[in-house]
């Protein structure tokens, strides 16, 4: 390496060190190792005891021997090990038994030396990139996360820069109430954060019930701090959702705790979803009930769970059979999805008939 190239070299690993944080002993360590490894293959010394050193001052490149050092008549193997007398050239306080490192003379090795580091460290810094990614969205996995919108594509899909980080919110990902325009910030919610031979894979979501978990999370001091807990959620994205909640301690109402005080608490969150309407329930241990509670702002009459233990058949008065099945079923599919069951809804006269 030429002594101009190995200090341009070194100032380079120090600037990257700085900017990305990535140590400068530990990319100059990453090197000679890829080194010694190159070294051996090229020269077929791999059983050899060879070293490679970077001066840190210099960033000159020197191959060492590491040898034994032997009486001339018990030399074995002159890879591993050399006489007194010839140790002594290249230690002055050499003696037997000690072990030295002899530099090995392989100037072409050194020349192309540079153009090799130069590939190890962008290798390096690569990976030390798509970690640095991965550790800072792998910590925040199941959590929402805030970015600023960067850019659009021709599909639509959303570009957002999390501190300095580009992440994709695909178009399967986006919320139709949503509006997106470039500059303005939004909160996405990290469903999952994989590791791949290339960059991580980032997936991340305006749909998904986790970011209508987490902003009740983050709007309800009660459900921070474990006072209430939402048991189920669902929801269909940009047009309504249901959640119910549930406290041990039966002297706080749940309900009202997270609609807040004049409905403030709530309207935060559905002013982060842009509308989406919320029926927050309470979460009642026999199904029956919790059917019929998952079943608001419809009044129900009766909730039967048949022997299949799935399918609840509820009877609504005739006045109440829209409401319950909502609009294009959705009450009715939102309720099933909360309460995990099969919901049947009829009025007395339909349940009559389909008896007869």
């Amino acid at each position: 390496m030429k002594s101009k190239d190995a200090k341009v070299f070194l100032e380079a690993l120090t600037e990257l060190e700085k900017e990305k944080g990535i140590s400068k002993e530990s990319l100059i360590e990453t090197v000679e190792q890829a080194l010694l490894a190159a070294y051996k293959k090229h020269y077929g010394e791999e059983d050899s005891s060879i070293e490679v050193e970077i001066n840190r001052e210099t960033g000159d490149v020197k191959v060492y021997e590491i040898k034994t050092v032997v009486e001339e008549e018990d030399l074995y193997d002159s890879a591993c090990e050399i006489i007194l007398e010839d140790a002594l050239l290249e230690k002055k306080r050499a003696k037997v038994g000690d072990i030295i490192k002899v530099e090995v003379n392989c100037e072409e090795f050194r020349r192309n030396a540079i153009q090799n580091g130069k590939q190890i460290v962008i290798q390096k810094v690569r990976e030390a990139e798509r970690q640095f990614v991965f550790d800072k969205f792998k910590s925040r996995e199941k959590d929402i996360i805030n970015g600023i919108i960067r850019r659009i594509d021709d599909r639509r899909n959303i570009f957002i820069e999390f501190d300095g980080i580009e992440a994709m919110l695909p178009i399967v990902e986006q919320s139709p109430s949503d509006l997106y325009r470039i500059g303005d910030r939004l909160k996405v919610y990290v469903v999952e954060v994989e590791k791949t031979s290339r960059f991580p894979k980032i997936l991340i979501s305006r749909k998904h019930e986790g970011l209508l978990k987490k902003l009740f999370e983050l709007e309800i001091p009660e459900i921070e701090d474990g006072l209430i807990e939402i048991k189920a959620v669902a929801r269909e994205a940009g047009s309504r959702a249901k959640v119910a909640v549930y406290s041990e301690n039966k002297e706080i109402d749940t309900v009202g705790a997270c609609i807040g005080q004049k409905g403030l608490r709530i309207k935060n969150v559905v002013n982060e979803l842009n509308g989406e309407k919320i029926d927050i329930v309470e979460w009642l241990e026999s199904p029956e009930e919790f059917v019929s509670a998952a079943l608001s702002p419809a009044k129900v009459m009766t909730v039967e769970v048949l022997e299949d233990q799935v399918t609840a058949r509820v009877i609504v008065d005739t006045s109440q059979l829209s409401l319950a099945i909502g609009k294009n079923g959705q009450n009715a599919r939102l309720a099933a999805k909360l309460t995990g069951m099969r919901v049947d809804i009829k009025t007395p006269e339909a349940a009559a008939e389909e008896e007869n």
